[in-house]
């Protein structure tokens, strides 16, 4: 099995990215975007990407590094994982645009037909979200809006997220669940 890519933008809710990058452990490549490192000292208690990386055991790439690993279509890397995807990164994959590692990984999971999940974390949508989010869809990408269901009666907001993280894992691994091991 090869590694996941797992970007972390600037869209609210870094809480979701944490939650998988524990979760992968070692077999993620964590990329942060600037605006990602930002909202995840925001929402993380000044959690920093290096002390992420540290904590689950995960290799950190830079963003700027567009040459990393993450971005080599001869890489074994399974599948590129946007958590939470902003607006702007998910514009960018719409476009083609590949300036950073994070849309590069992303756009190179899409030449490479490699799995490429985004988990917008906006609210409302403005039409040209919908519109771009269509378009990747139609390209064979999973949209997976971070909405998390009630009908599992969660107590916490640990369990709200576990409710979309284990989505995400649902669609990369048949039958995982979750656990507290990273």
């Amino acid at each position: 099995m090869g590694e996941i890519v797992l970007v972390i933008s600037g869209a609210s809710g870094a809480a979701y990215g944490v939650r998988l990058a524990e979760i992968l452990g070692k077999d993620a490549r964590l990329v942060i975007t600037d605006a990602g490192r930002l909202t995840l000292a925001h929402e993380c208690q000044g959690l920093t990407p290096e002390k992420l990386a540290e904590q689950c055991g995960s290799t950190l790439e830079d963003n700027s590094n567009i040459a990393a690993k993450s971005a080599s279509g001869s890489a074994a890397i399974d599948a590129v994982v946007i958590c939470p995807c902003s607006g702007t990164t998910l514009g960018k994959l719409a476009a083609g645009i590949g300036d950073n590692l994070a849309t590069r990984s992303g756009i190179v999971a899409m030449k490479e037909r490699r799995k490429l999940i985004i988990v917008p974390r906006e609210t409302p949508y403005a039409t040209v979200h919908l519109e771009n989010m269509a378009k990747l869809s139609g390209w064979g990408v999973i949209v997976m809006p971070a909405s998390p269901g009630f009908y599992n009666l969660p107590e916490t907001k640990e369990d709200l997220i576990d409710f979309v993280v284990s989505r995400i894992l649902d669609h990369r691994w048949t039958g995982t669940e979750l656990s507290n091991e990273g």
